[in-house]
């Protein structure tokens, strides 16, 4: 099953949909006219065209919704035909999908499909949605516009580095020890409600954005580095800005020695 079969059968549909709607508001506002000058002879012809009109209209929309009907949505969700077209659209429109059925990663989003009930959710956003070309394009349009929003890399630095604090006290660590990123998201939204608002993946988007940002120490002149873990349970995984996956696990701030 493909959704966009389906709609190019109703494309020819919608266009004639469209003028019998234009045709009939134009003939209301006649009818309209007439009523009110009492032109009773063409008021009778127009209000025959009128239903005539009406009847097509009726007919187009019965047409519409046959073919509509006839598309078994349970099917097309279990077969995993929407799921196939999905990533395809993901690769011809360049948006970095990984993972594997039901949850996948479109960075820094995760959509998973429920099969059950044929919705598809962004974060914990659910859409019913039977198109992937247009459920990608929207996951697209909603990258773009995340990517726009104002980003302040200094000050993000200086928050991590302040969540890296106290990570240090708690953990009972020393100063300039690495310490896994994964655990600074706690710190930096404490409280449950707070993680709702600033999940793993907003976080993860702010170190990708760090990380492109380039700089390498805060404002009161802490210097700070990325680094790697052998625990393949740790990273996070970002896009640098070239759209090639990166995988930071870990980060230190620490005074530069004179």
């Amino acid at each position: 099953m493909n959704y966009e079969n389906l709609y190019e059968t109703l494309q020819p549909q919608h266009k004639s949909l469209k003028e019998s709607l234009a045709s009939l508001q134009k003939l209301s506002k006649t009818v309209t006219r007439e009523t009110e000058g009492g032109e009773i002879r063409n008021l009778l012809k127009d209000l025959d065209t009128m239903a005539e009109n009406a009847a097509a209209l009726s007919s187009i929309l019965e047409t519409m919704k046959n073919a509509v009907s006839q598309f078994d949505t349970k099917t097309y969700f279990e077969s995993g035909d929407f799921e196939r077209q999905m990533l395809d659209a993901c690769r011809e429109k360049g948006v970095d999908v990984q993972g594997s059925s039901p949850v996948y990663e479109m960075f820094p989003y995760r959509v998973k499909l429920d099969m059950e009930n044929q919705d598809v959710y962004l974060d914990r956003k659910k859409f019913q949605c039977m198109r992937p070309k247009s459920f990608v394009d929207m996951v697209q349009k909603s990258q773009e516009k995340l990517n726009k929003v104002a980003f302040n890399p200094s000050s993000f630095a200086g928050e991590l580095a302040d969540a890296y604090d106290t990570a240090i006290l708690k953990l009972k660590r020393r100063p300039g020890a690495d310490i896994y990123l994964s655990s600074l998201h706690k710190y930096l939204a404490p409280m449950s409600r707070f993680r709702k608002d600033y999940d793993q993946q907003s976080f993860a988007f702010d170190l990708a954005r760090l990380y492109i940002s380039g700089i390498e120490e805060t404002k009161n002149g802490r210097r700070f580095q990325f680094g790697t873990s052998r625990d393949c349970s740790k990273p996070i995984r970002i896009l640098d800005k070239n759209g090639r996956e990166q995988f930071l696990s870990t980060i230190c701030f620490y005074k530069q020695e004179v």
